[in-house]
């Protein structure tokens, strides 16, 4: 095995690690609702999710993994070096916030790790400045969608039922939210995993083994959702904390709207090729539910903590990972 490939096969594991780190990490977006209302057992609801995971392979197109790949930083600045560097990065920085708690963005961590090794190796006009706009866009956009959606939801879903029983609401509720947490996990996985995808193609295009064709191998997609799923099933229960009970306290029908309204946002973005935070969307849907019932509701001193960690994550990422690529230049430098 030459010295490039084994470079290349020992990245493209380091970002399946990744990719699991992700699952572990995100396991709370797609699972803390559905664990914080009882309708599922912690380890129920990982491998529901899980599941879903994978199954979003059959249905997502690559749209985010091409702007992960060539939309953040120019593809001709991307080596096993700088590779190196934002997957180390971006796994740092995952495994500091989960033990911590923080429910940081592991899209975020990687987008700010590509950034933040290609900067230092190139300087700044490798930059995409219009894919790096439109992620920056969505880290606003996501959390407002996902409230506003969250509250829409809620709002129609309660003047539905308004002539129910509390019971009869939430034994309806507590089996439709296998299905907003089936929906869910779909948008996670399909927006999530297509991440990896996108710098395991950029890395195999940089290293000449697609032709010179921009188009993510069957391969790596199948094992990026599995990678992901795994992780899923490891779940992140600190994080699962303070996704399902910090925030708000949620009802199964609660638990309904807010997995509704992030999931219709990840769909969203997905379309248009956005690499979107799952953290970010489901914490504004849970956020919006909340103030539904009244403003206090949320505890907004825990929703500005996720904030700190949210505007902390690119450039924390970027910074580690700067770190990695310049140790990465010293230790492999042919």
């Amino acid at each position: 095995m030459d010295s490039t490939l084994l470079a290349v096969t020992g990245l493209i594991i380091l970002a399946l690690v990744f990719d699991y780190l992700n699952g572990f990490h995100d396991a709370a977006n797609s699972i803390a609702t559905i664990v914080s209302t009882r309708v599922l057992s912690p380890r129920q609801a990982v491998l529901w999710a899980a599941f879903f995971n994978v199954v979003a392979f059959f249905i997502f197109n690559h749209e985010v993994a091409k702007t992960m790949g060539k939309g953040i930083v120019e593809i001709s600045v991307i080596d096993s070096h700088v590779i190196f560097g934002t997957l180390m990065g971006a796994c740092a920085w995952n495994i500091l916030t989960w033990y911590y708690g923080l429910p940081s963005s592991s899209s975020h961590a990687l987008m700010g790790g590509l950034a933040g090794a290609a900067v230092v190796k190139a300087g700044t006009g490798v930059l995409v400045m219009s894919g790096i706009l439109k992620v920056l866009l969505f880290i606003v956009l996501s959390p407002l969608l996902g409230m506003a959606l969250g509250l829409l939801f809620g709002v129609a879903v309660y003047r539905l039922a308004s002539k129910s029983t509390p019971s009869k609401v939430d034994h309806l509720f507590r089996s439709g939210q296998l299905l907003s947490a089936a929906a869910y996990s779909l948008g996670h996985g399909g927006n999530d995993a297509q991440k990896t995808m996108g710098v395991i193609t950029g890395l195999l295009y940089s290293a000449g083994y697609l032709g010179g064709k921009f188009e993510v191998p069957g391969w790596v997609a199948i094992a990026c959702y599995a990678a992901m799923g795994l992780g899923t099933m490891s779940g992140g229960w600190r994080i699962v904390k303070t996704m399902g009970h910090k925030i708000s306290k949620l009802k199964p029908v609660d638990g309904f709207c807010a997995e509704s309204g992030a999931a219709a946002t990840l769909y969203l973005a997905s379309s248009m090729g956005v690499p979107v935070s799952t953290t970010h969307t489901i914490t504004g849907a849970i956020m919006g539910v909340g103030t539904m019932k009244r403003f206090s509701a949320v505890k907004w001193g825990v929703a500005g903590q996720i904030v700190w960690a949210w505007l902390l994550t690119i450039p924390g990422s970027a910074l580690i990972s700067a770190v990695f690529y310049e140790a990465s230049i010293l230790l492999f430098r042919k």
